[in-house]
């Protein structure tokens, strides 16, 4: 991670951490970097989700982006995968969103995509940093005509729904859906896009104010959808984060269906159908263990990566892989978009459910989620990194694998911002893996304490 750039964007509190001078320089650089190969006068789309700190941020980072001579055109509300898709429809030479994904409303960021609509590379953020921290480049202050406007693309959220609904080969007639737009940026796009494709639609959580943008709503507090899902007898709910990157999804019994089943249902019907490019899906370490297991016996191959939609993104360009993502619902379907879109993996799960005629119960059994035991050993920071070499450690872990006869994993990885080491362990029986993780926590925190 870099010095103001993290996994995904700059993020922080806004107007303390992410302040509007902040995104005026975030704005002037990166329109500056961006756009520099260009010999026209470069065009940067920006969108936001419905934080209220979204308004204040919008018009630093656009008077950043006109001061460097560029064109600023306003997308308004619209989610994430939205812009990525938008980019590349209208020829941008790059897009802004100003979000904080999933976090609470008094958080916001500031992400780019380049003209193909991906996230960017690590040497054009260090860039982009350099410029704002160590003046290590001037960015040009054009004057007169050459100073940067402002436009509106009045049909951004039209434009991105029928994209979406074009991503599917069948109606959703006779299905009953419930959706959870978390008060955030899908919550005029999902419902439109939906009813279009003529199921009965029943909407929560959108009706956003500002302040209750994923506020015990959306895909990080799912209770209520399940609820609302049982009640109402829907055939499947359907959860978003605040700027609907991600989804998850729950069946009509209100059973939780993870990002690692959706990648199961739609990759199992991708293989189905000759889609499923290389028989191969790409998911990260933190997938259960079941997933594997789904995979062993349908033919499928799971590659794993490092926690990340950058490097699950990484890994599928690598080997031309079409699907990949995180049990947290992100899930980049190559073949639709260049990043994580909720609405689009929505749809695509929702058209399995309508050509199988099966309940999402049916074909979400498909996985059998293992237990996992998630626990902190708490350690000095110095050493938080040499589990790798400590052979006390690495000979009880071996030891466990053996143990598990592929049944089971252990899985132990530093934090990157706090004294801790973390011990995953999976496996069949919840009491065995609850005590082999306290086991391993008091080991690991009497050798690197």
């Amino acid at each position: 991670m870099g010095r103001l750039f993290g996994t995904d964007g700059v993020r922080g509190v806004a107007n303390t951490e992410l302040t509007g001078e902040l995104a005026f320089q975030l704005g002037r650089a990166g329109a500056y970097v961006l756009a520099s190969e260009t010999h026209h006068r470069p065009r940067l789309l920006v969108g936001k989700d419905t934080r209220r700190s979204g308004d204040m941020l919008e018009k630093a980072i656009v008077a950043g982006i006109c001061s460097a001579g560029a064109e600023a055109v306003l997308a308004g509300f619209i989610p994430t995968p939205a812009i990525a898709y938008l980019v590349r429809k209208y020829g941008f030479d790059a897009g802004v969103v100003i979000s904080a994904s999933h976090n609470p409303a008094e958080f916001n960021g500031i992400k780019f995509f380049n003209s193909e609509g991906y996230k960017l590379s690590d040497e054009l953020e260090e860039r982009i940093e350099a410029i704002i921290l160590d003046k290590a480049e001037e960015v040009p202050s054009p004057v007169g005509g050459d100073v940067g406007t402002i436009s509106v693309l009045e049909t951004a959220t039209e434009d991105y729904v029928d994209f979406a609904t074009g991503t599917v080969n069948c109606d959703l007639k006779g299905l009953k859906i419930a959706i959870d737009c978390a008060n955030g940026a899908v919550f005029r796009a999902a419902p439109m896009a939906i009813r279009k494709l003529g199921a009965e639609l029943l909407v929560i959580n959108d009706t956003p104010d500002g302040l209750n943008i994923n506020a015990n709503c959306g895909s990080t507090h799912i209770e209520n959808l399940k609820k609302f899902t049982v009640e109402n007898k829907c055939d499947v709910g359907l959860a978003f984060d605040g700027d609907a990157d991600r989804v998850l999804a729950v069946d009509e019994n209100g059973e939780l269906v993870d990002g690692d089943k959706i990648m199961s249902i739609i990759g199992l019907s991708m293989k189905n159908k000759g889609q499923l490019k290389h028989d191969t899906i790409v998911a990260t370490v933190m997938s259960n263990l079941g997933f594997d297991i789904m995979g062993r016996e349908n033919g499928i191959t799971i590659l794993k990566t490092s926690v990340g939609d950058r490097y699950v993104l990484e890994k599928m360009l690598e080997g031309d892989y079409i699907l990949g993502g995180e049990q947290s619902g992100h899930i980049i379907i190559r073949t639709c978009n260049t990043t994580g879109d909720g609405l689009v993996t929505a749809l695509q799960l929702l058209q399995v459910i309508k050509e199988s005629g099966r309940k999402l119960s049916e074909l979400a059994s498909v996985m059998d989620i293992y237990p996992q035991v998630l626990r902190n050993a708490r350690v000095d920071n110095s050493k938080k990194y040499n589990y790798l070499e400590d052979p006390v450690i690495a000979e009880e872990c071996r030891r466990l694998e053996e143990a598990f006869k592929g049944e089971g994993r252990v899985l132990i990885r530093p934090s990157g911002t706090e004294p801790l080491v973390r011990v995953m362990i999976e496996g069949r029986n919840q009491g065995y893996i609850t005590s082999k993780a306290e086991e391993l926590v008091r080991l690991i925190e009497e050798r690197l304490s």
